[in-house]
């Protein structure tokens, strides 16, 4: 009896399966970067992202608060608020599976470990809507020259960031390790328009 063609034809790869070895691959290489190069690197990401244009003339700049081996954002809020804007950092809604916004004024002071251990807004820092928001800083795992990226794998900003307003802007920073040849991408998949790295500012497209 003669196999059917479903049954001789191979299996589809799964791209699930390919950001899972992507996520991992780079992530190894993260966390084995010594602190002294991560603080070194973390500035001059900081710096390069103070200095771009649609950063300062942003008034509501969200901000992720740095998880594992990521470069410390803190000196971006402090930046920030010294140049007069309002800092907003993400809150996990687990129910929703939906990030919730609100205010921070002092990292030191209105921040906790939450979900999964992430730093994030305490109960008293006001709520701000995403409508409101005119910069956020992309947070992510892995980056490719196209802007595509790919993070944890709960799919939050990748909820979050088609809801922003047009005209909003999506800078990721990073080290140059995340940046790859390729991250499995969807359509639907919203890519951030800059990644600044302690090297370099990638502009999609260009």
């Amino acid at each position: 009896m003669a196999m059917t063609e479903a049954a001789t034809a191979p299996a589809r790869p799964d791209p699930r399966d390919a950001k899972r070895a992507l996520r991992e691959r780079v992530l190894r290489s993260r966390d084995a970067l010594p602190a002294e190069a991560r603080l070194r690197f973390g500035d001059a990401i900081v710096a390069a992202l103070c200095a771009r244009g649609d950063f300062r003339g942003a008034r509501i700049v969200l901000l992720s608060l740095a998880f594992r081996s990521e470069w410390d954002t803190r000196p971006l809020f402090a930046i920030a608020r010294a140049l007069g804007k309002t800092t907003v950092a993400p809150r996990v809604n687990r129910e929703k599976r939906m990030l919730e916004l609100h205010v921070v004024e002092d990292p030191e002071r209105d921040v906790a470990p939450g979900h999964l251990g992430i730093d994030e807004p305490l109960p008293h820092c006001r709520s701000v809507g995403l409508e409101a928001i005119d910069w956020v800083l992309v947070p992510g795992v892995a980056f490719d020259l196209a802007g595509h990226r790919i993070g944890y794998g709960g799919g939050y900003y990748d909820r979050l960031l088609p809801g922003l307003r047009a005209d909003a802007r999506r800078i990721a920073g990073a080290f140059e390790l995340q940046i790859v040849e390729r991250v499995p991408a969807a359509a639907h998949d919203v890519k951030v328009g800059a990644i600044v790295t302690e090297e370099r500012t990638i502009v999609p497209g260009r």
